[in-house]
């Protein structure tokens, strides 16, 4: 029986905390707990544009990527080490780690940052959030993740609603059709990366995985920011401090940890498909805190890219082809 469900078949030991942990446990069906754990992700994730917009006005985009990275990078190192986690120990496996620190954290992070800065954050959250569509069909090509019927269907209807929600500023041009570019650029780096994770997936302790992909990733950007932001400096300020370890900790290393942890349970594909819920919150959250304005368009796109997650959500979730487990890693025959 997999770890993260695992009980005691024994009665709870008295206390009212142990008690509601018993009985969650017992109450609380698999699928719910993954439901769950994946919209907290996305809530995270949708909070990194706002955060990236606000912390702009005090950083230079690269230098601020960098040190976002570097940041969530040790806390996952040393939580690992504090665990006493495996190490990394075939050239295979490093090869891996700084293919997917290139792409998800120098790649990712580059067009997050740069297209951050031209783009409202509730339209970046969304133009980000293209590359479920791209990781699921990257699955089904290189996982081999077979998809079905339904799971197509709602790909397309949750892509079909995040098209929507965007729709209306797809017009733009000058910094704005930049921006996208850049973050389009982004989203195909996070889309690859999650193919090359999945590919070591229960051959490498996953904290430590995450731990140097970001560091490591966050070498090209200081070495981009050395380059091109020489003379701008940050304006240090308790906001902003906040704002940096809110996107570090929060939405980066927390948000990894939690996904990492709903790979263990779940195919990538179906996953990939609850992302569709970041585009919702980037709109609420830009809305409510940057006055972006909400088309009734974009409001048809919401409903849309619900029903697309609930469309794929008929069916059962099924496993992964790896099962990760911290202290015990291995493949599913």
């Amino acid at each position: 029986m997999n770890r993260a469900f695992k009980s005691s078949e024994s009665s709870p030991k008295k206390g009212w905390t142990n008690t509601f942990v018993y009985w969650l446990q017992h109450s609380v069906s698999r699928r719910t707990h993954i439901a769950f754990g994946a919209v907290l992700v996305m809530f995270l994730w949708a909070l990194c544009f706002p955060l990236i917009n606000y912390g702009l006005s005090a950083s230079p985009p690269m230098t601020f990527a960098a040190l976002r990275a570097l940041i969530a990078g040790a806390v996952l190192l040393a939580i690992a080490q504090f665990q006493g986690r495996a190490p990394i120990r075939t050239a295979r496996l490093w090869g891996c780690v700084i293919l997917a620190g290139f792409t998800a954290t120098s790649l990712g992070f580059f067009g997050m940052f740069y297209g951050g800065g031209l783009v409202a954050p509730g339209l970046a959250t969304v133009i980000g959030n293209t590359q479920p569509l791209i990781a699921a069909l990257l699955a089904w090509a290189v996982l081999q993740e077979r998809l079905s019927r339904s799971q197509r269907y709602g790909l397309i209807t949750g892509f079909a609603g995040v098209v929507l929600i965007g729709g209306p500023s797809l017009f733009g041009t000058g910094s704005q059709i930049a921006g996208m570019s850049y973050i389009l650029i982004g989203a195909v780096g996070v889309a690859i990366s999650n193919i090359v994770l999945t590919q070591i997936a229960g051959r490498v302790d996953t904290l430590r995985a995450m731990a140097w992909q970001l560091i490591i990733g966050s070498m090209p950007l200081a070495l981009l920011a050395y380059w091109t932001e020489t003379g701008s400096a940050i304006i240090w300020s308790w906001p902003f401090v906040a704002t940096l370890l809110t996107l570090s900790v929060a939405g980066t290393a927390a948000a990894f940890i939690l996904w990492f942890w709903l790979l263990q349970h779940a195919t990538l594909s179906r996953l990939n498909v609850y992302t569709f819920l970041t585009p919702v919150f980037g709109l609420v959250m830009g809305a409510a805190f940057f006055s972006e304005k909400i088309p009734p368009i974009a409001l048809i796109g919401v409903v849309v890219s619900i029903a697309g997650i609930y469309w794929v959500n008929k069916t059962d979730v099924s496993p992964p082809k790896t099962l990760v487990v911290a202290e015990s890693i291995q493949p599913l025959e």
